[in-house]
């Protein structure tokens, strides 16, 4: 649905603003947190999450997909700022926002193919732990109210839809856990306690640091792995978003709608940032939101709550968005990937992959970590798997003084290291015919090995002829072969 369609939709527009407020209400303690972990004012990270959530509304591919402040761009800047800053950091977030829109021009999104399903799964239940797991804090040494108030914040959200969904139950919880701490005058933490909420806007600046070389060979590696986390975070967002919705998005698009985001959020003074996997299943799959119009009021919400109604949010019980995050984790891990008959029934590799990937997001706390490792566990077994397939048998022929080796599979580095033991140079007659006709050369080490076969037999004075490659696999072995040298 376009924007133009759910403005002309009054169910719809409803939809699209009460889940820009409820995900605007729960962006700020989160905000203020991620502030706290950068070692910088909460304003940055609530300035942020602003700046990043209005300009993706319009330039990202992903409709209702939420940026704002996260916790991995926190941890990557962190060092940063302690040793150089704050103004510093301004300049890594602009930096890194460039490096994002060149990445995104140059197609970079397009490489989201190679990441396995199993990944995928084990990304979504490593952001359900981390989701849950990041709540505890809230739970640890507070009044005994505080349980209670969670609990039935966890049963509005449950309960509500099976009567009406007019309203989205985790505004409804938040507002009624809030009104029975004000009326009541109970004592819990609430979201004042979690920093001091901003009273002005924020205000377009240019990092004050020097524009040298100097400046650039300190800012470029946190810029860097700003870039990088940021766009992988946002990227597997995208494409979970696109499961949950059965609709496409422009992934090109996003990686540069990323960039802009940062460029502006640096110009601005906020922390830097990228998609945020919780507050966007909030708006999608618990809200229901669609379209753009709930990025942006989210956005627009946040501002206008810290800024002209932060004495309000500073009362909503931090017990409330408990109920709304853990929901949020529930509603998340994808319990069916971890059922005792699922197990069994898919492949070991299968599962490794996926328990590598939440084991090492979780060890880490970061979802980027957890891809790159859950990638090359995968990419480890499938070569691993792809290379046990290749054989190589005898096949019987008329011509006398020649034998014929057929080879079939996949060679490439894995495969065909053992390629060269599996032929008889010492008997073998005069005449020698590898066959390739069912098997197809990938690389360099495949190309060094049939070489190292043609040598092993002219040693013993005898002639190789090496039949049947495809057009891809001859004109590599023919720009390859006899160029590779020994170390090849």
């Amino acid at each position: 649905m376009s924007v133009l369609q759910a403005l002309k939709d009054p169910r719809r527009l409803r939809i699209e603003v009460l889940a820009g407020l409820v995900v605007a209400l729960a962006l700020i303690p989160e905000a203020i947190a991620f502030s706290i972990i950068a070692g910088v004012d909460p304003r940055l990270g609530l300035f942020a999450s602003f700046t990043m959530a209005v300009t993706i509304s319009v330039l990202g591919g992903r409709p209702a997909m939420i940026s704002a402040a996260t916790g991995a761009t926190a941890l990557v800047l962190a060092p940063l700022v302690a040793s150089e800053g704050v103004q510093y950091l301004f300049a890594a977030v602009v930096l890194g926002g460039v490096i994002q829109v060149v990445l995104g021009v140059s197609g970079v999104a397009r490489l989201m193919r190679f990441i396995p399903r199993s990944v995928m799964v084990g990304f979504v239940n490593a952001l359900a732990i981390l989701i849950f797991t990041s709540q505890l804090p809230y739970l640890r040494d507070v009044p005994w109210v505080v349980y209670p108030m969670v609990a039935v914040g966890i049963a509005v959200i449950v309960l509500l839809p099976r009567l009406t969904t007019a309203v989205p139950s985790p505004l409804v919880a938040i507002v009624t856990l809030t009104g029975f701490v004000v009326l009541a005058s109970v004592a819990v933490p609430d979201v004042g306690d979690q920093g001091e909420l901003p009273s002005d806007l924020p205000s377009l600046l240019v990092p004050d640091v020097p524009f040298s070389v100097e400046t650039l060979q300190i800012i470029a590696p946190y810029a860097l792995a700003v870039a990088v986390v940021g766009l992988l975070e946002s990227l597997m967002t995208a494409k979970l978003v696109d499961d949950v919705t059965d609709t496409r998005s422009n992934k090109s698009r996003e990686a540069w709608g990323q960039g802009g985001a940062n460029i502006v959020t640096g110009f601005f003074g906020g922390l830097g940032g990228c998609a945020m996997i919780g507050q966007t299943m909030i708006n999608v799959k618990t809200s229901g939101a669609r379209t753009r119009i709930s990025t942006f009021l989210a956005g627009v919400f946040l501002l206008a709550l810290v800024v002209g109604l932060g004495d309000v949010v500073a009362t909503i019980p931090m017990a409330a968005l408990v109920a709304v995050m853990v929901m949020v984790a529930v509603g998340t891990f994808d319990w069916h990937s971890a059922r005792p008959s699922t197990l069994r029934r898919m492949p070991l590799s299968e599962t490794a992959v996926m328990l590598s990937t939440v084991a090492v997001t979780v060890l880490t706390h970061n979802l980027a970590y957890g891809v790159v490792a859950g990638v090359l566990v995968a990419m480890t077994l499938f070569a691993r798997r792809v290379a046990h397939l290749t054989e190589v048998t005898e096949v019987p022929t008329d011509q006398e003084g020649t034998r014929v080796y057929a080879v079939t599979g996949q060679l490439f580095f894995a495969s065909s290291n053992d390629l060269v033991n599996q032929f008889d140079y010492v008997n073998d007659p005069e005449h020698v015919v590898v066959d390739l006709t069912d098997a197809n050369v990938w690389d360099a080490s495949t190309v060094a090995t049939l070489d190292a076969v043609e040598t092993k037999y002219a040693r013993h004075g005898k002639r190789v002829s090496i039949v049947g490659l495809d057009e891809h696999s001859a004109a590599r072995r023919e720009r390859l072969s006899g160029h590779l040298g020994a170390g090849h």
